[in-house]
C-alpha cells in the first residue's frame, strides 16, 4: 500500500475513532458502558496514528496520538496518557520540534505525578537534545540536563546525573560561566578518583577545570593544578597535566609558539575535540601578539 492509500486508511480510523467518542456521550451510553467505547477509541486512535506514521505524515501522527492520550486521561489510565504523549512526542520530533517539546512536557508531568521519577529524567533529556539540535537554544538544554540531573539524583542514578551535569558543564563553559563549570568538573571528578572503574576518567575532568580557571585567571589555573595533584597524584603523572604546565609556562613568558607547540605535541597522541579546540584557542588569545584576534 503506498504512502496515500495509507493515509486513506489512518483518516478513515480517524472518523471511526471520532463516531465513537460522539456515542459515548449520549445518554444511553452513559448509562451503559460510555467508557468501553472510549476505550474503543483510545486503540482506533493509536492506530490511526501508526498509520499516519507509516506515511509518515509526523504531524497528523502526533495529533492521533495527543487524541488518544486526552481520552485516556479522561479514563483515569494515566500511565497509558503518559505514553500517548511519548509516542506524540516522537513523531512531532521529525516535523515540529516546538510541539514535541510540548507533548514530553505533559508526559513529564504525568511520571512526576506518579513519582515516576527516572523515566521523567529521561524524558527531560529527549528535551534537552531538542533544544541543542533542533531549535539550538542552549540555556534551555542546561535548564533541561539540570533538571534531569535532579530526579537521577534523587533516585541515587549517580552515574547517569553526572552524565547530564557534564553536558551542562560543557555547555556552561562555551557560554563563559567558568565557575559553574568548574564546580561541577571538580564534583565529578572527586566522585570519579574514588572509583576503581571511574579512576581513568577523572584526570580529564580535572584537566578540563583546570582550562576553565585558565580561561578566568592564569595565577588561579596554577593553583587549581596543584590543588588537583595533592587530591589525585595519579594526576601529576598524566599528560594532560603535564600539558597544562607547559601552557602555564607558555604563558608566563608570553610565547605564542611555545603554546602552539605544546598543543600540536599533545593533539599528535591525543586528538582534540571541538571543546579543547575552543578553550585552548580562547587561553592562546590572552597571550601578548595575539590581542588584535580577541574578537
Amino acid at each position: 500500500m503506498d504512502n496515500s492509500g495509507k493515509e486513506a486508511e489512518a483518516m478513515a480510523l480517524l472518523a471511526e475513532a471520532e463516531r465513537k467518542v460522539k456515542n459515548s456521550q449520549s445518554f444511553f451510553s452513559g448509562l451503559f458502558g460510555g467508557s468501553s467505547k472510549i476505550e474503543e477509541a483510545c486503540e482506533i486512535y493509536a492506530r490511526a496514528a501508526n498509520m499516519f506514521k507509516m506515511a509518515k505524515n509526523w504531524s497528523a501522527a502526533g495529533n492521533a496520538f495527543c487524541q488518544a492520550a486526552q481520552l485516556h486521561l479522561q479514563l483515569q489510565s494515566k500511565h497509558d496518557a503518559a505514553t500517548c504523549f511519548v509516542d506524540a512526542g516522537n513523531a512531532f520530533k521529525k516535523a515540529d520540534p516546538q510541539e514535541a517539546i510540548s507533548c514530553l512536557m505533559r508526559a513529564i508531568e504525568i511520571y512526576t505525578d506518579m513519582g515516576r521519577f527516572t523515566i521523567a529524567a529521561k524524558h527531560h533529556i529527549s528535551i534537552a537534545e531538542i533544544y541543542e539540535t533542533e531549535l539550538v537554544d542552549i540555556e534551555k538544554a542546561i535548564a533541561h540536563y539540570e533538571q534531569s540531573a535532579d530526579y537521577y539524583k534523587g533516585e541515587e542514578s549517580n552515574s547517569s546525573a553526572n552524565k547530564c551535569l557534564l553536558k551542562v558543564a560543557g555547555y556552561a563553559a562555551q557560554l563563559e560561566q567558568y565557575q559553574k563549570a568548574i564546580d561541577i568538573y571538580e564534583q565529578v571528578g572527586t566522585t570519579a578518583m574514588d572509583s576503581p572503574l571511574l579512576k581513568y576518567s577523572a584526570k580529564d575532568y580535572f584537566f578540563k577545570a583546570a582550562l576553565c580557571h585558565f580561561c578566568i585567571d592564569s595565577l588561579n589555573a596554577k593553583l587549581a593544578v596543584q590543588k588537583y595533584e595533592e587530591l589525585f597524584p595519579a594526576f601529576s603523572d598524566s599528560r594532560e597535566c603535564k600539558l597544562m604546565k607547559k601552557l602555564l609556562e607558555a604563558h608566563e613568558e608570553q610565547n605564542v609558539d611555545s603554546y602552539t607547540e605544546s598543543v600540536k605535541e599533545y593533539d599528535a597522541i591525543s586528538r582534540l575535540d571541538q571543546w579543547l579546540t575552543t578553550m585552548l584557542l580562547r587561553i592562546k588569545k590572552t597571550i601578548q601578539g595575539e590581542e588584535e584576534d580577541l574578537r
